[in-house]
């Protein structure tokens, strides 16, 4: 329906998993369900945790998808249908470790850039055409490409208070996603956060 949106935050579930990296995306539905006052609940046929909010005139579901990381599609996938949601009212929110910890990027659509996570998804979409949020977590290395390790690693105590004003800066996006459109939020907010010295 016209007046609902999905917003997808992707990562893993479970506490061992808590803090790393590659959880970007749940940190920001996090961080916008806390700033909402919204409720999660576990969805067992999506296979999802769900929090449902009035905002900006539309009714949003914020969505962490309960399948790991490589599967996110599935869910992903099956809210779409069910609310017949057309792709433009999706937003898909994941780690990016080509981009410096410190900044975001939003696109309207495109490739993965190897994210599996986003992978998943446009399969399930059977569609690339969705707008994605990219959250910076940087390399250790620029030159290495295994970054498994990485992505899969806790930030440090450093690392985390910046991540912090990150997410706070990317729902300040989704927002102005929600009120005013894919583009005027790419404009007003893509780039750097935070410098990584700070």
């Amino acid at each position: 329906m016209a007046n609902q949106c999905l917003i997808a935050g992707l990562g893993n579930p479970g506490a061992d998993y808590a803090r790393t990296r590659h959880n970007a995306g749940f940190a920001l539905v996090d961080r916008l369900a806390e700033r909402w006052d919204a409720r999660w609940t576990l969805e067992r046929k999506f296979d999802a945790r769900l929090a449902r909010v009035e905002r900006a005139g539309r009714t949003c579901l914020l969505c962490q998808p309960q399948t790991y990381m490589n599967e996110s599609g599935r869910s992903v996938g099956a809210l779409v249908d069910y609310h017949r949601l057309g792709l433009d009212q999706v937003l898909v929110a994941v780690d990016d470790a080509d981009l410096p910890l410190g900044a975001i990027r939003m696109r309207p659509g495109g490739s993965s850039g190897g994210h599996h996570g986003l992978d998943s998804v446009a399969s399930h979409l059977g569609s690339r055409e969705f707008a994605r949020l990219r959250i910076g977590i940087g390399r250790a290395d620029p030159r290495e490409r295994e970054i498994t390790g990485r992505v899969l690693g806790r930030f440090g105590d450093d690392e985390w208070r910046r991540f912090g004003k990150v997410i706070a800066r990317a729902a300040d996006q989704v927002e102005c996603w929600l009120s005013q459109g894919t583009r005027t939020a790419m404009d007003q907010f893509n780039g750097i956060v935070v410098d990584a010295t700070e």
